[in-house]
């Protein structure tokens, strides 16, 4: 049996890249998926860093409708890309706010929920980059 690698790198590179774009869908949509119930749910936690940055609760409520419809649009071939950009920025500002207002670590959490946002962050900018064509359709034309 011989080795892909060998034979036909090509290919072999495409499928990996396939593969690895449907797993960073899959994953940034899944790890949005699951905080949505804390959101919605006003757990104590995100009560909490919501109140901290001061938008408890329109903020908590809005970051969560829109990690919604970013974890709905990565599921799909079509519209993967724009529902990257959306959790791209989403994660920019959870990121930064754990960078500037709430810390790292939040209420004992080891630093879990940065990690997250981190994770979903990484695998929102390789969907767009994979979908650069589309995103360049928003920039203007240079003459």
């Amino acid at each position: 049996m011989t080795s892909c690698l060998n034979d036909h790198p090509y290919i072999c590179h495409a499928m990996l890249k396939k593969t690895l774009y449907r797993i960073a869908r899959l994953l940034a949509a899944v790890i949005m998926f699951q905080t949505l119930y804390f959101k919605f749910g006003a757990s104590e936690e995100s009560v909490y860093i919501f109140t901290k940055i001061g938008m408890e609760p329109w903020g908590r409520i809005g970051v969560g409708a829109a990690e919604l419809a970013a974890s709905l649009l990565l599921l799909f071939n079509g519209t993967a890309w724009i529902g990257a950009g959306i959790a791209t920025g989403l994660m920019i500002g959870a990121i930064g706010m754990h960078l500037t207002v709430l810390g790292i670590e939040v209420q004992g959490d080891g630093g879990y929920l940065f990690f997250l946002a981190c994770v979903v962050a990484v695998c929102s900018v390789f969907v767009l980059i994979v979908n650069k064509e589309s995103v360049l359709t928003l920039l203007p034309r240079r003459r």
